[in-house]
């Protein structure tokens, strides 16, 4: 088409702090706007404006001057607020290359996103402006953090107190009726599912189903706009920007943080063949994970991988997220499958990779909470407990234990009439999970939970034991097969009471074990009022009632609900719940609970009844180590059998009395406050939970 050659070929070397990479995609100025693209192997690239009303009608092409370090460059007087572009480029042919200098393609540093027709994209020059007040972070501590991992929509869409207009909507989750949601139950901060421009695969389109989770991303910089109310939507990406920052305006200035679940490890650009949107028509080589033949090597499972061992594609990353921290101001990401992002040329895993170490460390990212999904599919991808200082992680070995030992154990005991293992695995959860985090990082490196978005609900934790995933369209191939469910003698729907009485206690006692386990914890919405997917483990493509919150809840939810925020409110009452640090044998430890076990006679836990896989029923006495709170002791008793038991209170030093906070036996949380002396017998049903304040 004419453009001008490159004098220069740029490296793809992997300086995620090249000067060269400054100042990418658009920065208005005086007189209009300047368009900086990266792209190393084009030969030419151009810039392509549209009219502000026909996305399909071209009313300016500029050729790009290349200015070194693979950057392309070209100011012009019709880029300007609200504006639409695209940039067309064109380059050698070969392995691994694919231009073509037909394709409209967006740029990866768009603010906004619109589309004029499925598949295809032009990019948008965003206003920013916004007045924040007096809005502050809440920059809530560690320790003291309950997540509450929610989708947009799905949170919003039928709650009967927020205005219609307002459902499904980034304002709809700052509406009073949904803050007035977050503080009765006392969670500190929402993690909300991918926020940023997403958009369904053909596939599912064919099949009539959509991508409701949204981990198909088109820009890294660009909201999803469909989240925004049709006001905002009708001013462009400039209105729904502005709605998104006046939603954390709000959850701020009521206390509560904001998370992204962020989705660097792929685009939705699929494998070879599929949409060419951005990255693969600018630089497939160096933007995506290659052989020689330029074939794409997928550790994501969704057709590509974001190479990040070139500097271009890392910094792309952290300038993504800088800007979501510094414009946008929100607290913290959650990296889906992060380890692809750790992977060097070579394809490995490493903690020490330039771009997972530039996010922990770099100053603009300072306070902001980092948390990995410490997994990929990729060789090597199973990472839990290997990323390093600054950052947190999911921890899947505390849901499988946790699942275990309260589901999947006592289904074999009732077909066995034993347990497969005793309560060690149980309790190493239970304290933090040491065996799993290095002491440098200690308890605080683990988000606990015992469901997130993918997987059953709670409720279905209980009811189901195989999924039932039809309704996706891929005959339940989908979806994980291994859930350490248990469906309590009846799948799914049932009247026996007896039945529904066993799964409601089942529920308290996974909810009671996440909010008292040291770690931080994170609920899946919906799961305080116990919501039900059907048996439906892989909702991802249903965008529908089957995963929208209902709002309308029976006596048993409330009840529910009143146990979830009753365990919050003692989890920040009593900081031997939540301790920072690990604690030391031969040391005091600030900020750290040091814990002692004791079996059901009150005597300190032997070796034989550690590894006695028929023993389930432990005391776990945990005394904090006061930095900057009162001191504080706790004694939790837990019993994992069918059949009841005698528990003695241990007679310890310094304690008078044991105050009764929370039983999982109650099915409305007792007031609680009774006092038991130490020594007293405490009779434990089949399968529960107490937990006591130490005096």
């Amino acid at each position: 088409m004419g453009f001008p050659e490159a004098d220069v070929r740029a490296s793809t070397g992997a300086d995620l702090h090249d000067p060269a990479l400054d100042d990418l995609g658009v920065r208005l100025h005086d007189g209009g706007g300047t368009l900086r693209i990266w792209s190393a192997h084009a030969d030419a690239v151009e810039l392509v404006v549209f009219d502000d009303l026909d996305l399909d009608w071209i009313v300016e092409v500029a050729p790009m001057r290349p200015v070194g370090g693979g950057v392309w460059e070209v100011s012009s007087s019709a880029l300007v607020a609200h504006a639409k572009y695209a940039v067309r480029v064109d380059g050698p042919h070969g392995a691994g290359m694919t231009f073509n200098p037909a394709t409209l393609l967006a740029d990866p540093y768009a603010r906004g996103l619109v589309s004029p027709g499925i598949g295809s994209w032009r990019s948008a020059v965003v206003e920013t402006s916004f007045d924040w007040g007096d809005a502050a972070p809440p920059r809530t501590p560690w320790d003291r953090t309950v997540i509450y991992e929610a989708h947009v929509k799905g949170l919003t869409k039928r709650h009967p107190d927020v205005p219609a207009a307002l459902h499904g909507t980034y304002a709809g989750l700052a509406h009073p009726a949904m803050i007035d949601h977050y503080h009765r139950l006392g969670i500190t901060a929402l993690e909300l599912l991918p926020v940023h421009a997403h958009t369904s695969e053909p596939r599912l389109l064919q099949l009539g189903l959509t991508n409701y989770w949204g981990y198909n991303t088109v820009g890294f910089f660009a909201l999803h706009s469909p989240y925004a109310t049709a006001a905002a939507r009708a001013e462009g990406p400039s209105g729904v920007l502005r709605e998104f920052k006046g939603m954390v305006r709000l959850l701020h200035e009521a206390g509560l943080e904001v998370i992204l679940d962020v989705v660097y490890n792929h685009t939705s650009e699929q494998g070879l063949g599929e949409p060419r949107s951005s990255l693969r028509g600018i630089d497939n080589r160096s933007y995506y994970r290659q052989h020689d033949d330029g074939s794409y090597i997928d550790v994501t499972g969704c057709g590509n991988s974001l190479d990040t061992s070139t500097g271009a594609a890392s910094r792309l990353v952290l300038d993504s997220l800088r800007y979501w921290a510094e414009e946008v101001r929100v607290d913290g990401f959650r990296f889906d499958l992060a380890p692809t992002l750790g992977r060097d040329a070579e394809h490995t895993f490493s903690p020490e990779h330039p771009l997972l170490r530039a996010i922990a460390e770099d100053p603009r990212l300072e306070g902001v909470k980092k948390i990995a999904e410490p997994w990929d599919v990729g060789m090597g991808g199973w990472q839990t407990g290997n990323f390093g200082a600054g950052w947190s992680e999911w921890n899947d070995r505390y849901r499988d234990r946790v699942r275990n030992f309260w589901l999947s154990d006592i289904d074999y005991a009732r077909r066995a009439d034993t347990t497969p293992v005793g309560i060690g695995g149980f309790a190493s959860r239970l304290a933090g999970s040491a065996n799993t985090f290095s002491p440098e990082r200690g308890p605080l490196a683990g988000v606990n939970f015992i469901t997130a978005h993918d997987g059953f609900t709670l409720r279905d934790l209980v009811s189901y034991d195989v999924k039932h995933n039809l309704g996706n369209g891929e005959e339940g191939r989908d979806g994980a097969d291994t859930n350490r469910s248990f469906n309590h003698g009846a799948e799914g729907h049932t009247d026996d009471a007896r039945i529904l009485s066993t799964r409601r206690k089942a529920m308290r006692n996974l909810l009671g074990t996440l909010l008292l386990s040291a770690g931080v914890p994170m609920i899946t919405a919906g799961d305080e009022y116990a919501r039900t997917q059907r048996g439906n483990n892989n909702a991802y493509c249903h965008d529908s009632t089957l995963t929208w919150l209902d709002w309308e809840h029976a006596a048993w939810q409330q009840d529910l609900f009143a146990h979830a925020a009753r365990l919050i409110r003692l989890r920040q009452e009593n900081p031997a719940l939540r301790p920072v640090r690990f604690a030391h044998a031969e040391m005091s430890v600030p900020s750290a609970s040091v814990i002692d076990w004791y079996d059901e006679t009150g005597r300190t836990m032997s070796i034989d009844r550690w590894t006695d896989a028929s023993h389930r029923t432990l005391q776990y006495d945990a005394r904090s180590t006061p930095e900057h709170e009162e001191p504080n002791r706790i004694l939790l008793v837990i019993h994992g059998r069918e059949d009841g038991a005698e528990v003695v209170l241990p007679e310890l030093d310094g304690v008078s009395r044991y105050v009764s906070l929370w039983s999982s036996e109650d099915e409305h949380p007792r007031e609680g406050g009774e006092h038991l002396a130490p020594g007293s017998i405490v009779t434990m049903s089949g399968t529960s939970m107490q937990l006591f304040r130490s005096e």
